[in-house]
């Protein structure tokens, strides 16, 4: 009886203690969520509310329901009642999808080749590795603005340093403004952003890089591995939790993306996203719940991939966190 009330009691110290950091934790995240709830909660709450309502500064200030139609209008190209004045049109919403996804396909997919290179080389042990780091993460420090100038003048016809370098080899297309031709304009969008944003997924990858034990490389190096054998064996296995922290974040993020277009571009020539389409409805045509409801549809794409994205690349980061430990 003795040994069963001594092998009782460590269970219940261990619900005890279980329950315990449950309430402690409880209590350290309740003003985290107090306060997502305001600066969150409430700003996407009134968009719903808005993109409900017929509202337009054109119209002074004058709101009344609508219910889903600004939806069927920028989804299904409605054309009664408030929605067809609402000017949004199923195939602009349409293309700016399609342009969203392309823009985070391609980016996304060169940026993790780029920098999972980049991070390769700057984890190896050579003089002046510092200044390189360094040189390299500049990109990601500059301003998205800043970075949208610089392209901008990089293309400007006859006096970019593209065109300069066409002229100086014959090549035809000097003289071609980029950013007003719709596959070129795209392929400047992409490009400036894979040369700004490259370096943060370096960094990523180089964290992941660091933590995996050098005795791995010298076991295999002794058993006769090549490099790519070690590669392909070690660094990538062990490499597959950063790289799907990075993906993660880089593609929400490329999802989102506003700034880089609409200053390249306006987001005309083929390079308008949901954002820009939400932003130039909203602020350009003064239409305040149409707007709103493009955020929102906006809003659920990205809550959808994020969902996804967790849901299977979150799976494989546990997967192989497990099997690393």
């Amino acid at each position: 009886m003795a040994t069963t009330s001594l092998r009782g009691r460590p269970p219940r110290r261990r619900r005890s203690l279980y329950t315990g950091e449950r309430r402690l934790a409880a209590a350290m995240i309740t003003p985290t969520l107090a306060l997502m709830a305001v600066v969150a909660a409430y700003p996407i709450g009134y968009a719903i509310w808005l993109s409900l309502h017929q509202y337009s500064r054109t119209t002074a200030g004058a709101s009344r329901w609508v219910g889903f139609e600004n939806y069927t209008a920028a989804l299904f190209g409605d054309t009664s009642g408030f929605a067809a004045a609402a000017g949004i049109a199923s195939g602009d919403f349409w293309s700016a999808f399609l342009h969203t996804v392309v823009f985070a396909v391609i980016s996304v997919s060169a940026e993790l080749t780029l920098g999972l290179v980049m991070a390769l080389i700057m984890h190896q042990a050579f003089k002046g590795r510092g200044l390189l780091r360094a040189t390299i993460l500049v990109p990601y420090a500059v301003l998205t603005i800043v970075s949208a100038i610089v392209w901008q003048t990089v293309t400007a016809p006859d006096s970019g340093f593209v065109p300069q370098v066409l002229s100086a080899f014959g090549l035809p297309g000097a003289d071609r403004v980029r950013l007003a031709s719709t596959p070129d304009a795209m392929a400047v969008v992409i490009i400036a952003d894979i040369w700004k944003t490259a370096p943060f997924m370096a960094l990523m990858l180089l964290a992941g890089l660091q933590v995996i034990p050098g005795d791995l490389y010298e076991a295999a190096r002794v058993d006769g591995a090549t490099k790519w054998q070690q590669f392909r064996r070690i660094t990538l296995p062990l490499l597959r939790p950063a790289i799907a922290v990075a993906l993660i974040f880089r593609t929400l993020d490329a999802l989102r993306v506003f700034d880089l277009p609409w200053v390249l571009t306006g987001g005309q020539y083929g390079t308008s996203t949901l954002s820009t389409e939400a932003y130039s409805t909203f602020s350009g045509d003064q239409l305040i719940g149409s707007g709103a409801a493009l955020s929102v549809i906006t809003f659920v794409v990205v809550m959808a991939v994020s969902l996804i994205y967790i849901r299977f690349v979150g799976g494989n980061l546990r997967d192989a966190t497990s099997e690393n430990t």
